[in-house]
Parts: structure tokens; sequence; C-alpha cells
């Protein structure tokens, strides 16, 4: 059965849907970050303070590992509903999730004054923003894709993409702010607080936004066809399967390759960004605030960056821009830990802003990459399952391997190979994936259910 494609938006109208997508997904990142820098800054000491100071810290990096651990049971039962009922319902509904969870953060008790029922809480609240997280991602950069045409839409969908520096922008520029107006212990005090309950607002003001967009068109048309079918069931016919059966059958390869391009992408993120806080302070000598400073810079030209990747990617391909980020990441990661260890705060802005422009070659063209992949009605589940599942994997445990890698050996070394590790990881996904940027999400949607995907030509892609 054809589809005609939807007419693309007007501009106005499409920035309006990339505006709600950002500004959405820089909030729900503001809060997953913010955990990860406090994680690495003062929760050793607040909710494990009976744990010498590398301990603690690999403590506090686990509870942080636990966030990702919720993300795949957020991308299967957003990728579900969102599949069945739409984009933006689930969207709503996963920023009230990450917001609420990091306000109540801020309000928690610490270690001395509940004892252990304070990790547990904190453990609990990690949970609720990994679920909710799990299934935002796929959300955000969908609806943009959707909406968007397809000479384009690598640009506009990796404009969601940008919501991660963002967000790491905005959670580290307002610990930097606090760090440095506030006495150490007047930040161990209190000071943490005021930046999780910042997010009460943050949430009000994304809300707005996201409320005001439309349902994708795509989406929208699927979804009609999806209606029609369920008659022909009533009738006698096949009865349509759940969108995660139907990922599964036809779409297993893809998530697949999704999950090995996650790899060095996750792994080399939360290198670069939290495990820099912990390796600059304890073995460069490294002030909190100068270490929060190279960040803060690197991920404002991240943010400038992710746009003219995902450019570059409509231009030449997915694929190009995806590999060349990958072997640049792995290549980085020695000069990286080499400049880190002169101690000087011009080398930390060279070393975690390269590594992030490299890594924007990945994370640009991963939304739009990752949306031509799937069929429309299983679009949401596919896309979030390829990306959530594999950060269990890759992001969870990043910092908390690179930190008991420098516990047990000293040295940075081993921390690089296992970023080289996981980039070979995502050459040989990528490398063995299709170029997609020409798809149509619009096409048949049918032959998405009459022969796996393995067997269908590349240009016969379906929604």
């Amino acid at each position: 059965m054809a589809s005609a494609t939807p007419a693309p938006p007007p501009p106005a109208s499409l920035k309006r849907i990339v505006a709600a997508s950002l500004i959405g997904t820089t909030i729900e990142w503001y809060d997953f970050f913010l955990y990860g820098s406090a994680a690495a800054l003062v929760f050793n000491k607040l909710f494990f303070p009976d744990s010498d100071p590398l301990v603690g810290t690999l403590l506090s990096f686990l509870t942080y590992a636990v966030g990702f651990a919720a993300r795949p049971l957020g991308a299967l039962v957003f990728g579900h509903y969102g599949d069945r009922i739409g984009r933006k319902k689930l969207l709503v509904l996963s920023l009230l999730m990450m917001g609420g969870a990091t306000f109540a953060i801020g309000l928690l008790p610490t270690h001395a004054s509940v004892g252990a029922a304070a990790p547990v809480l904190l453990t609990t609240l990690r949970l609720i923003q990994g679920f909710a997280l799990g299934g935002e991602w796929g959300g955000a950069v969908l609806l943009v894709s959707e909406h968007g045409d397809a000479r384009r839409r690598g640009f506009w969908a990796s404009w969601p993409q940008t919501g991660a520096p963002a967000g790491q922008l905005l959670a580290t520029g307002v610990l930097s702010l606090l760090t440095a107006v506030l006495s150490d212990q007047a930040f161990g005090s209190w000071g943490w607080r005021i930046p999780f309950l910042l997010s009460g607002v943050l949430v009000i003001v994304g809300l707005w936004i996201r409320l005001s967009v439309d349902e994708s068109p795509v989406f929208q048309q699927a979804l009609e066809r999806a209606e029609a079918r369920k008659a022909a069931a009533a009738a006698g016919s096949e009865a349509e399967k759940l969108p995660l059966v139907a990922v599964l059958r036809h779409h297993w390869r893809d998530v697949l390759i999704a999950m090995g391009a996650r790899m060095a992408e996750n792994i080399s993120y939360y290198v670069i960004t939290a495990f820099i806080l912990v390796y600059a302070t304890t073995s460069a000598g490294v002030s909190k605030q100068t270490a929060l400073n190279a960040v803060l810079i690197a991920s404002a030209v991240h943010f400038a960056v992710i746009p003219a990747w995902g450019a570059l990617s409509d231009r030449i391909g997915r694929r190009p821009v995806y590999l060349l980020g990958a072997a640049g990441v792995g290549l980085w990661m020695f000069p990286f830990f080499s400049l880190i260890d002169t101690g000087g705060f011009g080398n930390l802005i060279i070393a975690v802003t390269v590594g992030l422009v490299l890594h924007g070659a990945m994370y640009a063209p991963q939304a739009a990459f990752f949306s031509e992949m799937f069929a429309t009605r299983m679009r949401y589940s596919g896309a979030s399952i390829g990306a959530q599942f594999a950060s269990v994997a890759a992001g969870a445990p990043a910092p908390l391997i690179a930190t008991a890698l420098l516990s047990d050996y000293g040295s940075s070394t081993p921390i690089a190979l296992y970023v080289v590790a996981a980039s070979v990881l995502t050459l040989i996904a990528v490398g063995v994936a299709k170029e997609t940027r020409h798809r149509d999400l619009a096409a048949v949607e049918s032959d998405a259910t009459a022969e796996p995907t393995a067997t269908r030509p590349a240009d016969a892609r379906t929604v």
C-alpha cells in the first residue's frame, strides 16, 4: 500500500518543533548530567561518608550507573506507547518524571541525617531519572525527524542532540558558579541542592513549549493505516503485532547496528565529561573549579559543532561522518590524557574540546541515522531500544570502569585502551550498516511486515 509523503511543515512551524524538542532534551540532560557531576564532586561525602575517598567516588558512580540500568525499561515502555498513541504525549510524561525526580533529589536528607536510608532514596530517584531519559531521546529526535524533509533531516534532527551539551553546559555552569562563590563547606552543606531545585522552574518552561507542538504527520498517517489493519484483523485477517515484537522480527539487525554504533559515542562521552572530574582532580592535581571550567568551555564548542556535523551528514552521508568520529575519538585518547597530565588549564581545554568535537561527529548524525533505520509504527521502539540497551553496557559503567582502572593501575593507559576498544566495535557496526540519508520516512509501510529487514533491498526500507 503506497503512502503519500506528508508535506514538510513551514519553516516557522519546524523551528517551533525543533525548539520544543531541544528545550526538553536540554532539561532532561541537565538533570541527568547534574547528577553525574554531583556524584564526582560531593555525593561521595554526603551519601557514602564511611568509605575512603576513591571508594566513595566508586559508590557514588555506582548509583550514577543505576540510572542507566533503568533506561532500557524506559525505552521499552515509552517506545511501545509512543508507537501506539504518539510521540508528544510520551515526551510530556518523560519531562515530568525527570524533572520531578531531580527536584526531589534537591530535597533529600543526607547520610548524616537519616543514615543508610539516604543512599537508598538517592538510588530510587536515580532509577526514575533513568527510566524517563530512556523514553525521552527516541521521542524527541523522532518528532523532529518525522516533521522535516529528507534533504536536511540530518541537520534538523541534530538539534535535539545539542540538548546533551546544552544540558551539560547548563549543569556544569551552575555548579561552576556555585563552587566559585561558595566555600567548600557551604557548597557541601546546602549549595549543592540549588541546581537540583532549579529543575522545577526549567520543567515548567519546557512543558509550556512542548505542549504547543503538533503530533508528527508521518505518525498520524501510520496510525490511520494501523487502525485500518485492526479493522481487517477483526474481520479475520492477521492481527497487528506489538511494536516490540515487530522490531525484533523485522529490525533485529538494525537494533544490533544501533547498539554497536553507540559504544564509542557513549563511552567516550562519559569518560571525557564525567570521569575527567575525578582524573583531573586526583591524578593531575587540578582544582574542581578548573576542571569544571574546562568542561564548560568544551561543552559550548560541542553545542556549536553538532549542527555542522549534522549538515555534513546530509551532504556526504551518515556513515562517513560517524566513522570519522569513531576513529578520531579512539586515536585522541592518548593525547587526551597526556594533555591533562600537564595540569595546564589551556591543555585541559584542548583535551576536552577536541574530544567532544570528535564525539559530535558520531552524536550529530545519530538521530537521523537511527530514525531512518526503522518503520514508523516501530520507530520509537526500535530507535529507543537500540540506543538505550547499549547504554547499559557503554555509558552506565564507563565512569565506574575508568575509576576502577585508575585505582588498580594508577595510569591512564588502560583507560585509553578501553575507549579504543569501544571505537573498534563502533567502526565495525557502522561499517556493516547501509547508508540511510536518502530514505523516505513515509514510504510503503506494508513491506515492514512482509519480509525481514536483512532480505529487503536498501532502498525499500519502510514505515
